[in-house]
């Protein structure tokens, strides 16, 4: 009984996968709307009813082909900047969803990614800037594969609604985002300057001299005004989701850019300059 089970479990998997599959190619091209149900059943070997049986229909199952690829992205990119085996431990720990995941379906290839570096080590002051750098080359690399950057950025949207795609983006490629630039930003040094304890002291005799010859009220070693950093009024969790938001948001628009056939070079080189920015010491007012 229990091989049976097991049986009827590789069946399924192996009808959604072929489903997903078919249904990839064909919401690519020729396109979502051009699509049909039959051509999907046809393409995946299947009957109709096996389809309907997996799908309520055919957005359910372009549901299914965005969650793929949106996994596929934050795969690739937890696999360029995580230590060993924390991509198997994010997955292990991942909400079990209806949709089949990434691995039901082959992962089409990149047309640019290169050869994935040995994984480092856990992000510490010197790495977490490269880490986050090389996240967002990875993603753009992720995104190149022929068709995911519709299917993410174009399609997603328009066939799901603003609100779900952008869930789809916050478990996935956001997610990771947000890892890295906590760490960044954690790591990252500050722009002011340490007390010097001889300043203290000078100011302090300045005040007595000045209270002396009666010119001024300050109280000695009370404290010099300072001035606020940009962000000081900012909860830590909301100035890192504002970033996260809108870093996400640039780095989608860089690879609808590459996807439109912008020139690689100056688009990823702003990415870098970006994250560079992002992770600067913050600056007084």
């Amino acid at each position: 009984m229990q091989e049976t089970r097991r049986t009827n479990a590789e069946r399924t998997r192996a009808t959604r996968t072929a489903l997903v599959a078919a249904a990839r190619e064909l919401f690519v091209d020729p396109g979502y709307a051009e699509a049909s149900t039959p051509q999907i059943a046809a393409a995946a070997h299947v009957t109709r009813g096996a389809l309907y049986h997996h799908y309520a229909d055919k957005r359910d199952l372009f549901r299914a082909v965005v969650e793929a690829e949106a996994e596929a992205v934050a795969r690739e990119i937890e696999a360029r900047t995580s230590p060993v085996g924390s991509v198997h431990e994010a997955e292990a720990a991942s909400v079990t969803r209806t949709a089949p995941r990434a691995s039901d379906a082959p992962a089409p290839r990149s047309r640019h990614a290169p050869d994935a570096p040995d994984a480092p080590d856990a992000p510490d002051a010197p790495d977490a800037r490269g880490m986050l750098v090389e996240g967002a080359r990875a993603y753009l690399d992720a995104m190149s594969v022929p068709g995911r950057t519709r299917l993410l950025l174009v399609d997603a949207p328009a066939v799901l609604g603003a609100a779900e795609a952008d869930a789809l983006d916050a478990r996935h490629a956001r997610r990771t985002l947000r890892a890295g630039l906590a760490a960044a930003i954690d790591t990252a040094p500050d722009d002011t300057v340490a007390d010097d304890p001889t300043d203290d002291a000078a100011s302090d005799d300045e005040a007595r001299t000045g209270q002396a010859r009666g010119g001024g009220s300050r109280l000695a070693g009370s404290a010099r005004p300072t001035t606020p950093r940009v962000g000081d009024d900012v909860a830590q969790d909301d100035r890192l989701d504002a970033l996260t938001l809108l870093l996400s948001a640039a780095f989608d628009r860089a690879a609808l850019a590459l996807d439109g056939g912008a020139p690689p070079h100056p688009v990823r080189a702003a990415v870098t300059e970006l994250v560079d920015r992002v992770c600067a010491p913050r600056t007084t007012r």
